[in-house]
């Protein structure tokens, strides 16, 4: 990271981020409800994001592979700690720094593919924005031929405080993984907090705080994230603790290293053993057109947003600006219309639910507060994508 002042942002933008900078300080609300200036936008709708739960998806279709309970959690760690450096580091080595995503308009969607590669299987991407007030993101992955599903949800809730932006990510995923003895094995995945520091230089990026957990009912990994100046000295620093769940036999692992680049097993049987890798190349999803003729709809976040993306990557903020309030105040319209009609929008591919019963089952074995969350069930309703 950069330390020079305004380094991210171009001579002519920076009174306008000052003020930026400003206006978060002295907000109390949710800061994702505030406009950002057009060059501290990324061209990408958070839409888009749940692809980075599988730039890798070897290590995703791998899972299934494993023979045994330990084995099997081990893998999950080793695609879940895959996953952070393209969702928390890779725009500040792609755009200079951290970019704020265009924030989704309600009924996004977004399908991807990962193509079959060495008999791994095809995996597929299903994205849908359900919520725009909060935002809410729900997303399936699946490879099919592997027996392995993701479905999740994820929300964030952000706040000022200590000169950074503090993001709470609210939701969770559920791993549903077919062993080979024919059986389905659930893993509950939780989210860490982010914390977005270098504002002050005008170059943000993302250090991951706290704790996320990955429980099943046979074994309880806890996730701590540190920065700079905690256990390890350096950024984006993690520690797994791996142990049988309660009433479950096993054995202990702890893996330590920093998520971004590379890890090793510092306790239990594998000491001293590599555990992760992600130096190399990655596997950028292929968005398909979710339409039966196989063009993409209004409401697919590549299409949606095309002119704005353009705007932003030519550095032609006026026109970003322009485009992308009238998509803003094309949906306030359709809000405005669906209440005078008595309507409401229909998801297309998930439905709500209060209450996840497999976050009740498993999140007791973990501690995790809070004790219950809503969760948005997948139709199993992929569209005839065309590739």
């Amino acid at each position: 990271m950069s330390e020079q002042a305004g380094d991210a942002v171009p001579a002519a933008q920076r009174s306008s981020w000052t003020s930026f900078l400003k206006s978060i300080a002295s907000f109390s609300g949710d800061l994702s409800s505030m406009t950002a200036p057009p060059f501290i936008l990324s061209p990408v709708s958070l839409t888009e994001f749940p692809a980075y739960w599988c730039e890798r998806p070897e290590l995703f279709s791998a899972i299934a592979d494993q023979k045994t309970d330990e084995d099997r959690v081990l893998a999950v760690l080793k695609w879940f700690i895959s996953t952070l450096k393209g969702q928390y580091t890779s725009r500040n080595e792609s755009m200079g720094s951290e970019k704020k995503p265009l924030n989704p308009v309600l009924g996004e969607l977004f399908y991807g593919v990962w193509p079959d590669r060495n008999g791994r299987g095809e995996t597929k991407l299903l994205v849908e924005q359900v919520s725009h007030h909060p935002p809410i993101t729900a997303y399936v992955i699946e490879n099919e031929s592997k027996g392995v599903k993701l479905v999740g949800h994820n929300a964030q809730k952000t706040s000022f405080s200590g000169g950074s932006i503090i993001v709470k990510q609210i939701g969770h995923a559920i791993l549903n993984v077919k062993t080979p003895s024919g059986v389905t094995e659930e893993y509950l995945i939780t989210l860490p907090r982010l914390r977005i520091d270098g504002l002050w230089y005008g170059s943000p990026y993302i250090e991951l705080a706290e704790t996320s957990y990955i429980v099943s009912q046979k074994y309880v990994c806890t996730i701590e994230y540190k920065g700079k100046g905690y256990f390890s000295g350096k950024s984006h620093s993690f520690k797994a603790t791996l142990t049988p769940a309660p009433g479950a036999s096993g054995k202990d692992h702890v893996v330590e290293g920093l998520w971004h680049t590379t890890s090793k097993y510092s306790s239990g049987p594998r000491s001293g053993k590599d555990f992760h890798d992600v130096n190399g190349p990655k596997e950028e999803v292929k968005a398909v057109g979710g339409e039966s003729s196989g063009e993409m709809g209004d409401f697919e976040t590549r299409k949606l947003w095309s002119l704005v993306a353009k705007g932003i990557r030519e550095g032609d903020f006026e026109t970003a600006s322009k485009e992308k309030s009238k998509i803003e105040n094309e949906q306030r319209q359709r809000r405005r219309d669906e209440a005078a009609a008595g309507t409401t929008w229909q998801l297309k591919h998930f439905t709500h639910i209060e209450s996840d019963p497999i976050y009740q089952r498993l999140s007791p074995l973990a501690k995790i507060t809070p004790p219950t969350e809503d969760y948005y069930v997948f139709q199993d309703n992929w569209p005839p994508v065309s590739q």
